[in-house]
């Protein structure tokens, strides 16, 4: 004919740019029911392999790990790389809403990567502590390396920490709260009797989120992520849309977090160190940056 289109050419085109646009009432008509197992399996791997880990390399003795292996901890962050995308996945498999496949795949590969960047740059760091390295110092004041020799060996230090603490949490934690809001976005129904969780699902909106925003130091992507939320539901409520049981899970849980870290700056507001090692605008304290400043206050 006309036009040089074969069928098959033309599903491939699509399939791979495929259509994205505004929930509508047709679409969130397929009220998916809660995701009870997982959303556990979500909480149980946040309190086990991320908050869990470090604990568990201070519980472990340190012979069964030498300082020039991996530790426990950096297996349970390589499972949690492994469990979390495979978890994300699953979750978009069952959102009532069609996601764009392509921005999901890209999220999830550089969601590895980042999360595998900062499995090195987390590993070295927590076996600088056994060396006397202190977390809620900067790397130039820590007692251990700022009398290095030669001095570019600082610099080093710097950059690890910045594969650590920037990059590797950057390239984590945007695509995952990139997935989350894109899950969120099809979270909609048209009946209002629907907008509610079940029972089980309270036990699960547990303080789990504000440890990712603490100790990765993402707090404006936190705070964005949570108005970009907040921003949708009002405007889906416009046009008679409610959120379902997943989306009041996930909304429930993000506002939960933001009173905690609230809580908590407010709480270390006036530390003088903390304040020293975070300097800018945004002040939130990593928890473990807390921990290792107790531990030498009491020494």
């Amino acid at each position: 004919g006309i036009f040089p289109w074969r069928r098959g050419g033309l599903t491939a085109f699509v399939y791979f740019f495929p259509r994205h646009s505004s929930v509508k009432a047709d679409e969130a008509a397929g009220t998916a029911p809660f995701h009870l197992d997982l959303w556990f399996y979500f909480t149980l791997q946040n309190w086990v392999l991320d908050f869990g880990r470090p604990i568990a390399m201070l519980v472990f003795p340190l012979e069964w790990f030498p300082l020039n292996k991996p530790s426990v901890g950096d297996y349970f962050h390589m499972a949690y790389n492994i469990i979390t995308p495979f978890l994300l996945l699953k979750l978009i498999e069952r959102c009532p809403r069609t996601l764009p496949r392509s921005l999901i795949y890209v999220s999830i590969i550089t969601f590895i990567m980042g999360a595998s960047i900062h499995l090195v740059g987390d590993s070295v760091n927590h076996r600088l502590i056994f060396s006397g390295y202190q977390n809620h110092l900067s790397v130039r004041e820590n007692p251990i390396i700022k009398n290095l020799k030669p001095e570019t060996l600082i610099d080093s230090f710097e950059l690890l920490y910045y594969y650590d603490e920037y990059l590797g949490h950057s390239m984590w934690y945007i695509p995952f709260f990139l997935i989350l809001f894109m899950y969120f976005s099809g979270c909609f129904t048209p009946t209002k009797a629907e907008s509610s969780m079940p029972g089980a699902a309270l036990l699960l909106v547990v303080p789990r989120i504000q440890y990712l925003v603490t100790e990765g130091q993402i707090f404006i992507l936190f705070i964005f992520t949570s108005f970009a939320m907040l921003a949708l539901v009002l405007h889906q409520k416009r046009k008679r849309l409610f959120l379902d049981s997943n989306g009041l899970f996930l909304f429930y849980s993000f506002a939960l977090a933001l009173l905690l870290v609230a809580l908590w700056v407010a709480w270390l507001w006036n530390d003088p160190v903390l304040r020293k090692k975070y300097p800018g605008v945004i002040y939130v304290p990593e928890p473990w940056a807390f921990s290792t400043l107790q531990s030498w206050a009491q020494a």
